[in-house]
């Protein structure tokens, strides 16, 4: 990798938000926030907003479904080891499914999101 020129007097960029693409914008973004919490706002441009996390999550309704199988990016949420059951029983009564088919472990919960879009529930002594 080569660095560009003038690049050094560039502030490096932060992470605004996670955007997800999805069909129904409130019906997701109501999962999200009764799934880690925070205020719901909508915007000027129909994109439901998540605030009050370390990183806003955006929901854009989008006209096509999920194209692939697995996602490339995802949200691994921390959970203290000791709650990891609870808190995948949690995720479940909310709509959650389970993604054994992307990793079956003990390590990590794989999940999904009703609308398909995959997130893991982690614990560790690595962790906060």
């Amino acid at each position: 990798m080569t660095a560009d020129a003038g690049a050094a007097d560039l502030p490096l960029p932060v992470v605004d938000a996670a955007v997800f693409d999805c069909a129904d914008p409130d019906a997701l973004g109501r999962f999200w926030q009764a799934l880690i919490g925070g205020e719901l706002r909508p915007d000027q441009h129909g994109v439901t907003e998540l605030h009050g996390g370390s990183v806003r999550l955006d929901f854009a309704q989008v006209p096509e479904g999920k194209q692939v199988r697995k996602n490339r990016v995802h949200l691994d949420l921390y959970v203290p080891p000791d709650t990891k059951e609870r808190s995948i029983a949690r995720a479940l009564s909310l709509g959650a499914t389970r993604a054994d088919d992307i990793y079956d472990g003990d390590l990590w919960q794989c999940l999904r999101d009703p609308e398909g879009n995959e997130f893991c529930l982690i614990w560790g002594a690595d962790h906060p």
